[in-house]
């Protein structure tokens, strides 16, 4: 057994106000932190989610086979009744599976509130746990609840937005956010308080009654894009592209060899050919 502990949690406003911190219920939070309760129940809630569509098809299903491919007797080879046996390609499949499993799993109740505990515990013992004085959003406003996010600092982390009772304006305002999850407090699962990094939680939830204080108008929190991660592909692209710049940076920065710039002996002039003795005229013969 975990020793008992007294939690507390810092406390701001829907705006992202500082204000000074809320204890949490000694009830729920006590420090209890049981890994192998929680494991149990993600374990059973991602099996229940999961579907049976694996099917295959038996000799009587497999199109085709409907002759004997040969003669009893006489061939010399093994008999055979069916070209879409086991034994053959194309042929049906033996034991295979039918879409009739069930890999549902059942957790008592006891267990279930047990891992829930365990799992609020492990974000106070991380003090990932905020307390917001009360979220009364007048209509739905994606920018507004993305801001209060930013200004505690977490607007790149995932966030779970606990509200008092069921709030349509919060939900759809954080629905379009693909790390943050909002939904009551009483319907938050182990699985989503392990997912979130931060549970932001409505002070009236967990019993806190904290007076309204008059805010000034705050001034927008410029948010940084986070850099979507590389495909396998794009990122060896990437590393090509790079080997080719340094490739073409290293052929400029190395000197030209200079080609030399000793220019070939002109040839001497042809001496001009003497004029060819004329033969002598042959003397006739007396």
């Amino acid at each position: 057994m975990a020793d008992t502990m007294q939690f507390e949690a810092a406390a701001y406003t829907a705006l992202g106000t500082p204000r000074e911190k809320v204890s949490l219920p000694q009830a729920t939070f006590d420090g209890t932190v049981n890994v192998p309760v929680m494991q149990q129940a993600v374990k059973a809630m991602l099996a229940n989610q999961r579907q049976a569509n694996a099917y295959t098809k038996t000799r009587g299903l497999v199109v085709g086979g409907n002759q004997k491919p040969w003669k009893q007797k006489g061939t010399g080879r093994a008999r055979q009744g069916s070209t879409r046996a086991p034994n053959w390609p194309g042929g049906g499949t033996v034991f295979g599976p039918h879409g009739d499993r069930n890999y549902s799993q059942q957790v008592p109740k006891q267990v279930r509130q047990l891992a829930r505990k365990s799992a609020l515990n492990a974000r106070a013992r991380e003090n990932a746990v905020v307390v917001i004085d009360r979220f009364a959003y007048e209509a739905p406003k994606t920018s507004q609840l993305h801001q209060l996010l930013a200004r505690l600092g977490v607007a790149h982390q995932n966030a779970l937005i606990l509200t008092d009772g069921v709030k349509p304006n919060v939900f759809l305002s954080g629905r379009n956010l693909p790390k943050v999850r909002v939904m009551p407090y009483s319907d938050a699962s182990t699985y989503d308080l392990l997912w979130s990094d931060v549970v932001l939680v409505e002070a009236s939830a967990i019993g806190q009654a904290l007076a309204p204080v008059a805010e000034k108008a705050v001034e927008k929190v410029k948010i940084k894009k986070t850099a979507a991660p590389k495909s396998p592909k794009a990122k060896k692209a990437a590393v090509t592209a790079k080997k080719a710049t340094a490739k073409k940076a290293a052929v400029k920065k190395a000197p030209a060899k200079k080609a030399a710039a000793k220019k070939a002996p002109a040839k001497p002039a042809a001496a001009k050919k003497a004029p060819a003795k004329k033969a002598a005229p042959k003397k006739k013969g007396k």
